[in-house]
């Protein structure tokens, strides 16, 4: 520093500085809360709001129908320069009713539903609206969504293939029901971010879990339902969110609009758009969210029956399955998004015997939003499950985790639709339970808290519910403009006179803008004035979860209060029957198959020897289904194959050599024909759709021989033919 620095300047010069900036930033930040104000109050006046970026037309009015909802199909107009095919199976995506509006599947470009139109598929919404119709049910909105799918699939009777279904966080569960109860319907499904067994998880996280329990059940949804004269705001669930992350809620949010506001604007509106667009639900939809679901967890044991005596197994779904979840998501972890895996099936040959193909992926880091609206996983999860839609449907039944892997330094990568290859790795039960962690024990004290909560939700509905009803009724609609979400969009917004200046204000300050520079003293103690309120926050957060919890186990896990509630010591939590008579025709099918192991032709004799040399490597990528796609399309006798088609041989070859690998294995020469040619080149279609897997390791060059053995294609060193003995030790498939 020069002698002849002025230290009150380079002092009060910075202080000045800093200052002017903050004064600008603070009327910016005041402006932008104005201009979500008045979005918010805009959005709630439309008819149908939404968050799509993409043009639609309505398809279907849930309103029109016999049972009528507030739901309605609609199909995405693609943007200029994609073009759709005609030919590919059709995107249906289904956004959570979960108090926001619907929209977040298709928030941006980059999206599940960008990712679907850029593939070429035709892509279809159901949202809903705001007001439920009287009466409205989950069984009726199970029912539309069912006729809406009808209404698709009738659309488009050249697709090679069921509609592709993609459920969102409620969307996700909403769908499975829909799948369970109407599989003829359904393609393959992608679940993000859904909750399915909601007493999983893991002591010291997913402290949602415990919140019915805490609060004595589903009693207060109920008095909400009833403050609301029939009707549950949606604003009540976001505000659950939104306790669970109070940093973001209360401090981060704000402070990163605040200290970015010259570029931070149009993003947080954009987001608070959706975040804002509350929707309402009738309070028996709720109510059954909250009993069936929450608290009484009873979609993972089979234990939900609709009005007409149909009982939702989600084990008679027969389209593949794909699991998308985070470990950064505290809204549906990955326990809560897996664990309904492991509550209905003991083994994956459990899984196989209901002609099931389950797929997961956990994600790192992502928050529960990030799964549907980041960029990021845009380009990469979505983009991939999207672009290899027709390669999961035909994935043989049982247990696999999706991996991606960089398509670098790979070969053929020419079959390779983005920057990631996608790879289907067979796991175990045992590996789910890794990725997917839950305390068996907690299952007592949840299910002594669904009791609690079944008492005092008929308590509270004899003694307080008529009283509440018959006095709150005239006052509902004021009450829920009453709710502090709705009350802090109402106050900052153009509709408060004490607001109405600063627009004019925020427009000078725009105009004599000073940013402080990156390197100001005030602002860096600003920034780490930050950094400790979100630690401190945090902290706060972590000590009220871990009173949660305590609290929670220790009344719960009291064996006196156990005892009053009938759960005694041979107490085990409900679980999905296993029916003699599925199990008779499981056997039966085993029979029938074992019968027509020598009947086919060479097509079935290619698809057994290309499963069994397969079955060797740990892992099946896109490049080997995109030769098979390859091949298809160019051998004119494969075009009049369907996709459908084409899943059901390859099926039941599969379950031949899961039946009896070495029987079928033998059966194949009865397959073949006598031309020699026409079985050499079978086998360089084998050898071709091998050799775009990878480097072939010992098993697979065994396996290869093995059958061209079969295919009578294999000789010694003299000349004679090598006969087929199989190898000891030999994996399943």
């Amino acid at each position: 520093m020069s002698i002849n620095a002025n230290p009150f300047a380079t002092f009060a010069n910075p202080a000045v500085d800093y200052l002017t900036d903050a004064f600008q930033r603070s009327v910016l930040f005041l402006d932008v809360l104005r201009q979500r104000g008045n979005q918010y109050r805009e959005h709630a006046a439309r008819t149908a709001p939404h968050v799509l970026s993409f043009n639609f037309e309505v398809v279907m009015d849930g309103r029109q129908l016999e049972r009528p909802v507030n739901y309605g199909l609609v199909r995405i107009r693609p943007p200029e320069g994609v073009e759709l095919d005609p030919m590919k199976r059709p995107f249906v995506v289904v956004d959570p009713r979960a108090g926001h509006g619907p929209g977040i599947g298709g928030f941006k470009a980059e999206s599940e539903i960008g990712a679907a139109l850029h593939a070429g598929h035709p892509c279809y919404l159901i949202g809903f609206l705001p007001e439920p119709m009287p009466g409205q049910t989950i069984e009726d909105v199970t029912r539309a969504e069912a006729k809406f799918l009808q209404r698709v699939i009738e659309l488009h009777p050249q697709a090679d293939g069921k509609p592709c279904i993609i459920g969102n966080c409620q969307g996700g569960w909403a769908v499975m029901m829909l799948a369970a109860l109407y599989p003829e319907l359904v393609g393959p499904l992608i679940i993000a971010g859904a909750p399915l067994s909601y007493w999983a998880g893991v002591h010291g996280k997913n402290p949602m879990r415990y919140t019915g329990g805490l609060l004595g059940g589903s009693w207060l949804t109920a008095l909400t339902g009833d403050m609301g004269n029939g009707h549950f705001d949606g604003a009540w669930l976001v505000s659950n969110f939104e306790n669970l992350n109070p940093a973001n809620t209360l401090w981060t949010k704000q402070y990163n609009l605040y200290a970015n506001i010259d570029t931070e604007g149009p993003r947080y509106l954009g987001f608070e758009k959706y975040w804002g667009g509350y929707v309402t639900l009738n309070a028996a939809e709720m109510q059954f969210i909250a009993d069936e679901l929450f608290v009484g967890n009873k979609l993972s044991s089979s234990e939900i029956v609709t009005s007409d005596g149909a009982r939702i197994d989600l084990r008679t779904i027969r389209s593949p399955i794909v699991v998308f979840c985070s470990q950064g998501d505290n809204i549906t972890p990955p326990s809560q998004a897996l664990g309904w895996v492991i509550d209905l099936y003991k083994d994956v040959d459990e899984i196989r015997s209901h002609a099931q193909t389950i797929i997961y992926s956990v994600h790192a880091s992502i928050g529960h939003l990030g799964i549907f609206v980041s960029a990021t996983v845009a380009r990469k999860e979505h983009q991939e499950f999207t672009g290899n839609v027709d390669f999961i449907d035909i994935l043989p039944p049982g247990l696999y985790e999706a991996v991606l892997v960089p398509k670098t330094g790979l070969r053929d990568t020419d079959l390779v639709l983005g920057d990631w290859v996608l790879r289907f790795e067979p796991r175990t039960l045992e590996d789910l339970k890794a990725a997917a962690p839950s305390e068996p024990e907690d299952d007592r004290r949840f299910a002594a808290g669904a009791r609690v909560s079944e008492i005092n939700l008929q308590l509270y509905r004899m003694f307080v519910s008529p009283w509440l009803r018959a006095g709150v009724a005239p006052f509902a609609s004021g009450l829920k403009h009453l709710h502090p979400l709705r009350v802090q969009y109402e106050l900052l917004s153009d509709a408060n006179p004490a607001m109405r200046g600063v627009s004019a204000l925020a427009e000078s300050v725009r105009a004599n803008r000073q940013p402080v520079p990156a390197n100001n003293p005030f602002l860096q103690v600003q920034e780490q004035f930050s950094e400790f309120m979100v630690k401190s926050l945090d902290a706060w957060r972590d000590a009220r979860d871990q009173v949660y919890e305590r609290t929670f186990l220790s009344i719960y896990s009291s064996p006196v209060l156990q005892a009053m509630l009938g759960i005694g010591p041979e107490w085990t939590r409900p679980r999905a029957g296993h029916s003699p008579l599925y199990e008779a025709f499981v056997e039966e099918k085993k029979a029938e198959l074992r019968r027509r192991m020598s009947e086919g032709g060479l097509r079935e004799a290619l698809l057994r020897g290309l499963l069994h040399v397969v079955s060797a490597f740990d892992a099946a990528d896109e490049r080997m289904f995109q030769t098979i796609r390859k091949i298809r399309a160019e051998h004119p006798e494969c075009k009049d194959i369907s996709l459908q088609e084409f899943k059901r041989a390859l099926r039941e070859q599969f379950y031949m050599l899961l039946i009896d690998r070495q029987a079928a294995l033998q059966a194949i020469p009865k397959l073949l024909p006598g031309n020699s040619d026409v079985r050499r080149e079978a086998m360089e279609v084998l050898r071709h759709v091998i050799a775009a897997q990878g480097p072939e390791a010992s098993e697979v060059q065994k396996r290869v021989q093995e059958i061209e053995t079969l295919f009578g294609l294999r000789q010694d060193a003299s000349g004679t033919l090598v006969p087929f003995a199989p190898a000891r030790g030999t994996k399943r498939p």
